[in-house]
Order: C-alpha cells, then structure tokens, then sequence
C-alpha cells in the first residue's frame, strides 16, 4: 500500500487528512480528526457511568449512585444488592451552563421485577377491555 505524496493546494486534503486554507495575511491549520460512530460505539460500550438509582414503586426509595454500561435502556434486568429490578426509565438531565447545555444527571427509574411484570399484565388487560 503506496502513500500518494501530493502537494496540497490551497483549500485542498493533504494526504494526512490536514485541510490548509490560505488567506492573504493569515495561514489557517485545520485539523480534521475522521471517526466511526460504530467504532466509538464499540470502544465506549464497556465504559461505565454513575447513575441515580430510585426504586419508583410508591413510596420511592433512594438505592443511590451506582455505576452502569451507557447504553441502559428500559426492560432491561439490573440486580443490585441481590435483589433483581427491572429498568422503567432513563432520564438524563441537562443545565444550561455558560451558555451550553451540559450533563447534569443520569437516573434509572427502577421496579422490582415481580412488580414490573405485574404492572404489564395489568396494563394488557385495561387495553383489552
């Protein structure tokens, strides 16, 4: 595999992905940085990230902070402390901060399994009648 050595013209792609603009008083770099969505996908599936954990079944119970994949999505199985629950919501919560929006918060709205199940059938036998 040859690596074409090209002389760049001005506004072109050299041949390291540098993209050269000329002005008349200035020379601008700019660095393009090229990635795969899929490929960060996979690099970042095994990260874990900090989430507030609350058990939403009346009265709401604090399980507090834990750490989880960042691809939690709901019905998914969680088991903390021995005890099995059932993911029902993920909410991520941003604050607007010197003018951007940035990451506040990550929750999981979680139920006991055995609630979670019952909870479907019951909502499968409102929607029948």
């Amino acid at each position: 595999m040859a690596l074409a050595t090209a002389a760049a013209s001005p506004g072109s792609l050299s041949a390291f992905g540098e993209r050269r603009v000329e002005s008349r008083r200035r020379k601008w770099r700019i660095h393009l940085q090229i990635s795969s969505r899929k490929r960060d996908r996979e690099q970042h599936q095994h990260e874990r990230h900090p989430y507030k954990v609350v058990e939403i079944t009346p009265p709401p119970t604090d399980l507090g902070v834990r750490c989880f994949p960042s691809n939690m999505q709901c019905g998914e199985s969680v088991t903390i402390e021995g005890q099995a629950y059932t993911i029902s919501a993920v909410t991520h919560r941003y604050q607007l901060r010197h003018g951007r929006y940035k990451p506040s918060e990550k929750r999981l709205d979680v139920q006991s399994t055995g609630r979670y199940i019952l909870n479907l059938y019951l909502e499968n036998l409102l929607q029948k009648s």
